[in-house]
């Protein structure tokens, strides 16, 4: 998966901003994306913390920009713009104060055409990186809500996951804007979408208020995206087993063949990506941030080196 990403990036290298310069796990990624070359990392933090931080751990980043939100020639530059973008809905001095925090500095130096993505949450909540993202990235026409999704990977086999990160209850119209972005991202990564909206129920054979919420979204699904794979409401079993889809939904392009399955609801997609992930052997990756006018990813807190470097190379991929 990550050779086909990478070589992407070689022929189109992107720049790319981390909200926490002084994490040793962010500069350990960043040293290696230095050295690699496709992806040219920006640290926000103060200068010499993050360069004694570097040393500290041996890790070169010579070279490297570290932008310090509170010496940036442009900050009051940074500070009118947001002001203008929130609407009266920020003071000044609200402005102010926020772009002094990493994940607003950052966010606005996307904003501005700095840099093409954003990576962080290596310190900061999910809220925290996500907040920023819709009052200054805002979603793309046409999305009214940032979703998410989870790449898994095992072996040669590839499966996206959404939402199980982001929109706990999500609606009808939230669902449809789900499926049609979770079925962009999993193209990124060379998945060829078959989208399964998910249920207790396959095609009526349950009742309630999510069932018809899984019907209705994957019929208008359908009708916006003619050319997308997609059916729906599917229990898993009908979604992944040919046998089954067999009994249940004959017929089916996507039944027994899904590889984009979308949850109804938070509770049931955070459980199924784990139970993929401890049980099942597969890798995962994300949360991926969707619906946003640039990519802006967001970092588990419990993250690895490891883990920071993939979640970049992810990152500018999607740009």
């Amino acid at each position: 998966m990550f050779t086909k990403l990478v070589e992407k990036l070689k022929k189109d290298p992107k720049t790319l901003i981390f909200t926490e310069g002084p994490d040793p796990r962010i500069l350990e990624a960043a040293a290696r994306l230095k050295k690699d070359g496709f992806i040219t990392p920006i640290l926000i933090g103060n200068v010499k913390e993050v360069e004694g931080a570097a040393k500290k751990g041996n890790f070169d980043i010579k070279g490297l920009e570290i932008i310090d939100p509170l010496t940036y020639p442009r900050f009051e530059e940074m500070v009118k713009t947001l002001f203008d973008l929130r609407k009266g809905k920020m003071t000044e001095e609200e402005c102010r104060a926020n772009l002094k925090k990493g994940n607003y500095f950052g966010t606005m130096l996307v904003k501005m055409g700095k840099a093409d993505a954003l990576l962080g949450g290596a310190t900061y909540s999910t809220a925290d990186t996500v907040r920023p993202a819709l009052q200054i990235i805002k979603t793309k026409p046409g999305n009214s809500s940032v979703s998410s999704c989870f790449i898994l990977s095992r072996d040669k086999e590839l499966l996206a996951m959404g939402d199980c990160a982001i929109t706990i209850e999500p609606t009808e119209d939230q669902i449809v804007e789900i499926a049609i972005e979770t079925a962009k991202t999993a193209k990124v990564f060379g998945i060829d979408p078959k989208v399964a909206l998910l249920s207790f129920s396959t095609k009526g054979s349950g009742k309630g208020d999510n069932v018809d919420k899984m019907r209705n979204a994957t019929a208008r699904v359908q009708k916006l995206e003619p050319d997308l794979a997609v059916d729906g409401e599917l229990q898993f079993d009908a979604a992944v087993s040919p046998v089954v889809a067999q009994v249940k939904c004959k017929g089916s392009k996507v039944a027994g063949h899904a590889n984009t399955f979308i949850f109804p609801e938070i509770q049931s997609g955070n459980i199924g990506y784990k139970i993929a992930q401890r049980l099942g052997g597969f890798a995962a990756y994300g949360p991926i941030l969707q619906g946003l006018n640039a990519p802006i990813n967001d970092l588990s807190r419990g993250c690895d080196a490891d883990e920071v470097y993939k979640m970049a190379i992810i990152t500018c991929a999607l740009k």
